[in-house]
């Protein structure tokens, strides 16, 4: 049977069960490049501003969402930013129980119209909390390799030193 013909009878088609093995490069794209050197090089946090739609929008992306233009200009998030969303995991993947909870966050910041950033909140379950002021809490320079562990979490404002 052809792609072109069609069947209605499924005793009509043909399988075969086979493991495949396939290697494959992920890219983070250009705006993502652009997103992790900042992050790993200067330990800054970048989102793209659409000057159409006069919103910047953090993951950057390379075109907007909004009106698919094309978006070039890179503008630094705030240090600051604020918890909109919380939980707590107590299992892994897998559905194993961690040996202690892990809390994550969706940070959003002032000035960033759509998006933000998931990652761990490096607080205890008790005081994870919408509305926490927080600041991204990164790894030393000479230990970052541009992915986004070089954020080791996001820590309480009244925490920095």
């Amino acid at each position: 049977m052809t792609f072109l013909q069609r069947t209605t009878d499924v005793k009509r088609l043909r399988h075969w069960d086979i493991d495949m093995s396939m290697d494959y490069i992920y890219t983070s794209g250009i705006a993502g490049e652009t997103f992790f050197k900042a992050l790993r090089d200067e330990g800054r946090i970048l989102a793209v501003h659409c000057p159409v739609c006069k919103v910047n929008q953090l993951p950057p992306r390379m075109f907007c969402e909004g009106c698919f233009t094309e978006l070039t200009e890179y503008v630094d998030v705030p240090a600051e930013g604020r918890v909109a969303a919380v939980t707590v995991a107590r299992v892994d993947r897998r559905g194993k129980p961690l040996p202690a909870p892990e809390v994550f966050a969706f940070v959003t910041f002032k000035g960033i119209q759509e998006g933000g950033l998931i990652h761990r909140l490096l607080v205890p379950p008790e005081a994870a909390k919408t509305g926490l002021a927080v600041r991204a809490k990164l790894k030393p320079k000479e230990a970052r390799t541009g992915t986004i562990l070089d954020i080791e979490g996001f820590e309480p404002v009244a925490l920095q030193g």
